[in-house]
């Protein structure tokens, strides 16, 4: 099966320019996919393109989203309390049916982020949302030893950039999602960023470790002011 993502035409923008806009994002996303693959990034496999009309035909990933797995980031709070007693162990430790721990998904997480920026290839949405687990039924791959894989996905303001400054605020992106959705995610996102340090190396790590402390403090002066 294939996912197909369709932009809708924004009927208060002007015909012409929402179509060269509408091309433009649809062919941006999927050269960042296509990079991501020729890169050994773990991304759904691109099924087709049609820029013109919209649409973006890519590999469906059986598996749920990094945030339904993780604590406090259930996206259907709703349907969880209906269905509490059916699947209360499921809500206990949702990672049991992955067979991984939190600490190996952080690893995962680090890993793909890593390799990504080292294609140059900025997400530019990082949300524990636009991650997920491939569920282990319908992974086969033999090289990981692990029983499933990280897959990123949504690359629709994603671009192309080498720039320490450009990977620290995608970096600090995910950490500002990891606080608002999950409790108590200071542990988690560290694990995240040892994992990344130490697959992108030493010899860029550092200079993209500076810059996030940088652009921290900057997102602190900012929220005091309001």
């Amino acid at each position: 099966p294939i996912l197909l993502k369709y932009r809708f035409k924004k009927h208060y923008r002007h015909e012409s320019l929402d179509t060269s806009l509408t091309r433009s994002r649809v062919a941006g996303e999927a050269r960042a996919l296509l990079r991501c693959l020729r890169s050994g990034v773990n991304v759904p496999g691109i099924r087709m393109v049609d820029a013109a009309d919209g649409v973006l035909g890519i590999e469906w990933i059986e598996g749920k989203s990094v945030r339904k797995l993780l604590p406090g980031g259930a996206e259907e709070e709703e349907e969880e309390l209906e269905n509490e007693q059916e699947n209360l162990d499921e809500e206990e430790d949702p990672l049991r049916e992955y067979d991984i721990s939190v600490d190996t998904l952080m690893s995962l997480i680090g890993i793909e982020l890593a390799k990504m920026h080292l294609a140059d290839v900025i997400h530019g949405d990082l949300t524990t949302s636009n991650m997920m687990l491939r569920h282990p039924t319908s992974f086969t791959s033999l090289e990981l030893n692990t029983p499933t894989e990280l897959v990123l996905i949504d690359f629709g303001l994603s671009y192309q950039s080498s720039l320490i400054e450009d990977k620290a605020v995608d970096l600090y992106v995910l950490e500002r999602a990891f606080a608002s959705t999950h409790p108590d995610s200071e542990p988690m996102f560290a694990k995240v960023l040892t994992a990344y340090g130490e697959r992108i190396g030493p010899k860029e790590w550092p200079a993209v470790k500076r810059r996030l402390d940088d652009v921290r403090l900057r997102g602190r002066k900012r929220s005091m002011v309001g």
